[in-house]
Formats: C-alpha cells, structure tokens, sequence
C-alpha cells in the first residue's frame, strides 16, 4: 500500500467524511489503477467488528423517499447512530451523470456531522443500485457509520438486488386505491419485509390507513417464510412530514434485524450476499478480459453487429465470442 492509500485508510477509518467520500469516489473508478488501489483499500479497511445495520429503502417515483429518509435520519442521529445514506440517481443516458441529487433534497440531514449522503448515478446498472454500492456500504462502515440506508432509484422488478446486499428491505408507498396496489411489482412485494405507507397525515391519512390495510392482506397472501418471525412481512402508516410512525417502523426493522442476528439468519444472509458479490465481480471481470484486447473487442463489435443485423442468433454469436476465452483457459 502507498502513503496515499495507507493516510486514506487511516482517515476513512477515523471517521472522516471527506476521506469517507474520496474513498468512494476512487471505488466507483473504472481505471485500473484506481480498482487497484480501490482493492487494496478495501482490504486495508476490512474490520468485522465494524457492522452496520444495513436498511434497503425503495418506492415509487413521488413518494416522498428522501423526505422520509431525512425525516427518519434526523431522529436517529439524535439518539446517538451515525447514520449513511448511499441515494442511487437516475443517470442521463446520453451523459450518464446524475439527473438528481438526493443531496440537495436532504440539506438538514447532509449538514450534521453524524450523518453522511452519497448520491450517485445507476448509470447502466440494474437493480436499482450503482455499481459499487457493495464497496460503498463497506467504507461506510469502516467509517464507523452503524446505520447504513441504500435508496434505491425506484420501483421495478429489477429492484430486488438491493435486498440481496442489505439486511432489510423496506418499500415505501403513498396512499392510493387498487389501482396503485396492483401497478406494484410483484416481485419486490415478495421480499419487502416492510411496507411503509407515506404521506399518511392531514386529508390522506384515512386513506392511507385504507391502503395500509390493503398491503397488509396482500403482503399475507404473497408471503409466508419460516426465516421470518411472526408479524413479517408488515404494514405500517407513516409521515414523513409530521414524524408520525417513525419511531414505530424504525422499532420494527431493527426487532426484525435482531431476530435475525439472534437466529443465525443475518449471518447466512452476509454470507449469500458475499457470495453473490464474488460471483458479480467474477462476471465483470469476464467482460473485462473480453474487452480488453483490442482485436477481440473489435470482434466483439462485428458479433454485436450481425446480431443487430439479425445475421446471427444471439446465443451463437456469445458462444463464438467465448470461444477464445474457453482455449486460453483449457490451454493454461
């Protein structure tokens, strides 16, 4: 490790948040020299003993996720958390930078000392995560940052990635009638261990406790797990404006994190999770080989385009694409 890295490390691991954010920047690097260094830093800053509670939050366009995340900050760090919160912006397709920035919507909590806001583009990555949101969540916590929320960009069937490297998933939802429960995502139902109905104050909150009701007699229906304790999935009622239901849904998602930890769950889930890491960077790093020669990405390109062209089958054209790879490999 070079004094560079090695004073980064030392400061990420201080606590400071202006290192914490030059560490991520140099994580979501796609130089090699920065996944070098990003590699080793993180290697530097592995502590087992520095966990976060891992919160997965999504919902749909509108619904107010990062008034609720500021809303639900706040408290926290007024109890004594420090508290992360990694906001996944769409990204422009033609620039690929951030079209929003979860930052600016966030100003109470992005001033407190004991909280930090990292908004970054999905660019091409599905799931409603960015690409190093796994490196991003283990500088957080070697940090020190014990609460660590990941927002996603929204709702979708892709979306369910997020569960698979958080220890909770909450959904957040506004009030609405049947229309709404059916244009949600099945998928993201089946692995929502809390659904959190918004906006549920002033002229919505009958309403909202309509549709809490009606998301509860869903989430019934949808999902019955034995890993889960009695009462999840659930339903609850919140406003981010006047802070009602908060400090209920927070006591839910750490009761259900605890259960987890107390039965041997969360345990095998960070072990799947970190699997799945491996198996993800496994796959880039295919990609990666594959691009990395000129004359073979240059076939690549021509493959591509007699797919386009619908000269070629998709499955064949990736298998002929491998094929130089498969001899390197039988050959080693």
């Amino acid at each position: 490790m070079n004094n560079g890295t090695e004073e980064l490390a030392a400061r990420v691991a201080a606590g400071d948040r202006r290192a914490l954010a030059r560490a991520i920047t140099l994580v979501e690097s796609t130089r090699a020299d920065h996944r070098e260094a990003a590699e080793t830093l993180l290697d530097r800053l592995a502590d087992p003993s520095r966990s976060a509670l891992r919160v997965g939050l999504s919902g749909t366009p509108g619904v107010g996720k990062s008034s609720f995340i500021e809303a639900l900050g706040l408290r926290l760090v007024e109890r004594g958390h420090r508290v992360a919160v990694l906001a996944v912006d769409p990204s422009s397709a033609r620039s690929g930078g951030s079209i929003l920035g979860d930052k600016t919507r966030m100003e109470r909590l992005s001033r407190d000392p004991r909280a930090f806001i990292r908004p970054s583009p999905a660019a091409d990555q599905l799931g409603g995560v960015a690409r190093r949101t796994r490196e991003a969540m283990a500088l957080c916590e070697a940090a020190g940052f014990d609460v660590v929320i990941v927002e996603t960009v929204g709702v979708g069937q892709s979306e369910t990635l997020v569960s698979r490297m958080t220890d909770v998933f909450a959904l957040l939802l506004a009030p609405a009638g049947g229309d709404e429960l059916q244009g949600v995502k099945r998928g993201i139902m089946e692995i929502a261990d809390l659904v959190l109905v918004n906006k549920a104050d002033g002229e919505l909150a009958a309403q909202a406790r309509r549709t809490c009701a009606d998301y509860a007699g869903a989430l019934r229906l949808m999902r019955v797990r034995d890993t889960d304790p009695e009462g999840i999935p659930a339903a609850r009622t919140v406003s981010a404006l006047t802070g009602d239901g908060l400090d209920e849904a927070w006591a839910t998602l750490e009761r259900l994190a605890e259960w987890r930890r107390e039965n041997g769950v969360l345990a095998r889930m960070r072990a799947a999770q970190a699997g799945q890491w491996f198996e993800d960077e496994l796959r880039a790093g295919l990609m990666a080989l594959l691009t990395a020669d000129p004359g073979l990405e240059r076939r690549l390109a021509d493959l591509r385009a007699e797919v386009e062209a619908g000269h070629a089958a998709p499955a064949a054209a990736a298998r002929a694409a491998l094929a130089p790879l498969a001899r390197a490999l039988r050959d080693a």
